[in-house]
């Protein structure tokens, strides 16, 4: 039980360390995406007609795309 916590804590770690380099543009984006993913997993949790899983991969791409507009609107 120790080690897989110890795998999933360094499987963690290798993915946010992948989002150190990220430009303005980009970081507006993923956090969009993961802002639109919860809030989207958590609609799909309170309706009875979608899946969790379905409701975080439309919230992801709304929110994706609601950070590349946000992104557009800070550099007029």
């Amino acid at each position: 039980m120790f080690s897989s916590r110890l795998i999933v804590l360094a499987a963690c770690a290798v993915l946010l360390a992948g989002c150190a380099g990220l430009n303005d543009t980009e970081q507006r984006v993923l956090t969009g995406a993961a802002i639109g993913a919860g809030a989207g997993a958590g609609v799909g949790a309170l309706t009875a007609g979608l899946s969790i899983p379905v409701g975080a991969a439309i919230g992801a791409a709304a929110g994706a795309v609601g950070g590349l507009g946000v992104d557009a609107l800070s550099k007029e």
